[in-house]
């Protein structure tokens, strides 16, 4: 990875809407050379996907918790094929250490979280943190040197 395919992605990850032209500029390079250079770290697997960040909030949503759950013997497996089900998962991932996952989840209120959490009862032991605020959003991954 070059310097110019590092400013690129600092570009893309400022704003994945900017044209190949305005990266151009801003790289030094033509807009059909970074055309290509994204194309290829497309194609290596740099650059996984654009998407679209929806404020929750904004869509009804007025919780939103980290929830950990220490899974009950014989019971991680199962809940690592539901959790794909639950349309309050927002991000999910399986960790080591006491518990063996952490879930980013939104919620419409108290009383969707209390029914959310009586679902993850009969897979394990869960403890949960409502978030206040976000403190990093989204920063960017930099190439390890």
């Amino acid at each position: 990875m070059d310097a110019i395919n590092q400013h690129i992605l600092k570009c893309l990850q400022s704003n994945a809407r900017q044209t190949n032209a305005a990266i151009g500029r801003q790289v030094g390079i033509s807009s059909p050379a970074v055309a290509e250079r994204i194309k290829k770290m497309e194609d290596a697997g740099v650059i996984l996907a654009y998407q679209t960040a929806v404020s929750p909030f904004e869509v009804g949503y007025q919780l939103k918790a980290i929830i950990t759950l220490r899974a009950f013997m014989g019971m991680l497996k199962p809940f690592l094929e539901k959790v794909k089900t639950y349309n309050e998962v927002i991000n999910c991932y399986r960790i080591t250490g006491n518990e063996n996952i952490v879930m980013e989840v939104v919620l419409k209120n108290q009383k969707h979280l209390e029914t959310f959490i009586d679902q993850l009862i009969v897979y394990g032991e869960s403890k949960t943190q409502i978030v206040l605020s976000q403190v990093v959003k989204n920063n960017e991954i930099k190439p390890v040197r």
